[in-house]
C-alpha cells in the first residue's frame, strides 16, 4: 500500500516524470554555466598579485636586482603601462568572445547541444590551465597570455547559447522570468567560487588559481556528455507551452498518476508526433534580427554588460587601490557585488513575470543604478559597512537587467509568436543578444584600462553614462508595454461598466 512507503519515496513519487527531468536539466545547466564563469574570474583576482606595491613586501635577502619597486611583480606586468597590458589581456578574451558569439549561435542550432557543450567545456579547461602553467613554465611574454585568453574567449562562446536553448526547450513562458532569474544566479555563484578558489592560491602560487578552475570546467564537460538531455521529446516528456497565458507547467508539478520516472523514451514515440519540416528549419541570422525587440534588447545589453564586466574585471583592483586591501581580501570583498547580483536577477525575473513587462523592469533598475554608482564611488569606501552595503545594492541593480535580458528575454524572443512554433531560433537569438552585449563587455574593461590612469572618478562617470544609454535604448519598448497596460485597463473598465 502507498501509505506504507517510506516518506522519502512518497516525496519522489509525488512528482511527475516531466517535473523530475525539468529539475534535473535545470540543475545540470546551472552547474555547467557556473563552471564557465568560475574559470573566467581568476584573472581579475590575480591582477593585484601580478603587479603589487613591492615597497610594502618583505624582500628575500638572496634575491638579486636593485629595483625595490618592481622586484615582486611578474614581468611583463612590472612596467608603468601594466594597466594597459591588463586591458590587452582582458580584451583578448572579450573581443574573441564577442566575435565568436555571433558564430556560436548558428552552430548551436545545427549541432547537438550535448556534444557542443562538452567540447566547449573541455577546451575551456585546457586554455584556462595553460594560462596558469605560465607561472610554472616561467613565461613572461604578453603575447602568450593574450593568445591563451583569446582562444579561451573563443571556445567559451559555446556555453551561453547552448544552455539558454536547452532551458528554453524545457520551460514555457509563464514562469520563465522567475525560474530563469533563480537559474541565472549561476553567473554570480561562478564568480564567487572563482574568486574564492583563486584567492586561496593567489599569494603563494597564482598559477593554481587558473589550473584548479580549468580542471573543474573540464570535469563538468565530461558530466555533460553523459547526462544532458536536450529536449523533452528525447525522453518522451511533454514539450512546454510557449504562448499560453494560463501556463500550467510548474517546475515540480504533482503527478496525477503513478508514472515511472525513468521509463524508456521508446514507449512515448506514439505520443509525440514528428514536428513539421518547416518548424524544424533553423532560423537565419537576418531572420532572427527581424524578431520584434531583438535589436533594442541587444543594444541595451551592450551598455548593461559594459558596466557589469567592468566591475567583473576591475573591481578587485579598484578595492585594492582605493580601500588598500591585500589581494585576497579585495577578491573576497568583490564577491559581495555578485551576491547582490543573485538577488537582483531573481527580483527582476519575479517582478517582470508579475507585471508582464520585461523592458519596464530593466529600465527602472537601470535608472536607479545610475545614482547608486555615483554614491558608491564617493561614499563606498568610508567604512566597511558602507562598502558592503553599496556593493550589494550596486550588484543587484547592475546585474538585475543584465540577467533578465540574457535569460528570460532571450528565451521569450527565441520562442516569439512570429516564429509560428519554430523552436530552432533560441540559440541564434541568444547568440545575437549576448554577442552584441559582449561587444560592450570588451569595451568596458578596455576603456577602464585607458581611463583609470586619469582617476577612478572618470571610470565611474563612464559607467554611469553607459547605464543611462542602456535605459534610453529601451524607451520604445517601455512605451509599448505601458500603452498595452493602459489599453488593457481601459478595456477591463469598459467591460465592468
Amino acid at each position: 500500500m502507498r501509505s506504507s512507503l517510506a516518506p522519502g519515496i512518497r516525496l519522489i513519487t509525488s512528482f511527475s516524470r516531466d517535473s523530475w527531468y525539468r529539475g534535473f536539466t535545470l540543475f545540470l545547466t546551472f552547474l555547467f554555466y557556473t563552471s564557465y564563469h568560475l574559470s573566467r574570474k581568476p584573472i581579475s583576482i590575480v591582477k593585484s598579485e601580478l603587479h603589487r606595491n613591492c615597497s610594502t613586501v618583505i624582500r628575500p635577502p638572496n634575491l638579486n636586482g636593485t629595483n625595490n619597486e618592481t622586484w615582486c611583480d611578474w614581468a611583463p606586468f612590472d612596467q608603468d603601462n601594466y594597466q594597459t597590458l591588463f586591458g590587452a589581456v582582458d580584451n583578448s578574451f572579450l573581443v574573441a568572445y564577442a566575435i565568436g558569439m555571433f558564430i556560436s549561435g548558428i552552430f548551436g542550432e545545427r549541432v547537438p547541444l550535448r556534444y557542443y557543450l562538452t567540447t566547449g567545456m573541455l577546451l575551456s579547461g585546457v586554455f584556462t590551465c595553460l594560462f596558469g602553467l605560465g607561472f610554472y613554465w616561467n613565461i613572461h611574454s604578453i603575447w602568450y597570455y593574450a593568445f591563451v585568453q583569446a582562444m579561451n574567449g573563443l571556445v567559451q562562446t559555446t556555453g551561453w547559447p547552448a544552455v539558454v536553448a536547452c532551458v528554453g526547450n524545457w520551460f514555457g513562458k509563464g514562469k520563465r522570468g522567475f525560474i530563469m532569474g533563480v537559474w541565472n544566479s549561476h553567473t554570480s555563484v561562478g564568480n564567487i567560487l572563482g574568486s574564492l578558489i583563486a584567492g586561496l592560491f593567489v599569494s603563494s602560487a597564482w598559477g593554481m588559481s587558473f589550473i584548479v578552475p580549468g580542471v573543474i570546467i573540464a570535469s563538468t564537460g565530461v558530466l555533460c556528455f553523459f547526462f544532458l538531455v536536450e529536449r523533452p521529446e528525447d525522453v518522451g516528456c511533454s514539450p512546454p507551452q510557449h504562448h499560453e497565458d494560463d501556463e500550467k507547467e510548474p517546475l515540480l508539478q504533482n503527478s496525477s498518476s503513478n508514472e515511472e520516472i525513468f521509463s524508456s523514451p521508446d514507449q512515448y514515440n506514439s505520443i509525440s508526433s514528428e514536428p513539421d519540416l518547416e518548424q524544424t528549419q533553423a532560423i537565419s541570422f537576418c531572420g532572427a534580427l527581424r524578431i520584434p525587440g531583438v535589436v533594442e534588447f541587444s543594444l541595451c545589453l551592450l551598455f548593461a554588460k559594459l558596466v557589469s564586466y567592468t566591475f567583473l574585471y576591475w573591481l578587485p583592483l579598484y578595492i585594492s587601490n582605493v580601500a588598500h586591501f591585500d589581494p585576497k581580501a579585495a577578491g573576497d570583498m568583490s564577491t559581495l557585488f555578485d551576491v547582490g547580483g543573485i538577488v537582483g536577477g531573481i527580483v527582476a525575473g519575479l517582478v517582470s513575470d508579475q507585471i508582464g513587462g520585461r523592458a519596464f523592469t530593466c529600465c527602472v533598475m537601470l535608472i536607479v543604478a545610475a545614482p547608486m554608482l555615483f554614491l558608491y564611488n564617493y561614499i563606498g569606501q568610508y567604512s566597511l559597512a558602507t562598502t558592503i552595503g553599496m556593493l550589494l545594492v550596486c550588484g543587484a541593480l547592475v546585474n538585475g537587467p543584465y540577467a533578465l535580458i540574457t535569460t528570460a528575454v532571450s528565451a521569450d524572443l527565441g520562442t516569439h509568436e512570429s516564429l509560428k512554433g519554430n523552436s530552432r531560433a533560441l540559440s541564434t537569438v541568444t547568440a545575437i543578444i549576448d554577442g552584441t552585449g559582449s561587444i560592450g563587455a570588451a569595451l568596458g574593461p578596455l576603456l577602464a584600462g585607458l581611463i583609470s590612469p586619469t582617476g577612478w572618478n572618470n571610470v565611474f562617470f563612464m559607467l554611469i553614462t553607459a547605464d543611462i544609454l542602456a535605459c534610453l535604448l529601451l524607451s520604445r519598448l517601455v512605451y509599448k508595454e505601458v500603452r498595452g497596460w493602459c489599453g488593457h485597463t481601459f478595456q477591463q473598465g469598459f467591460k465592468l461598466a
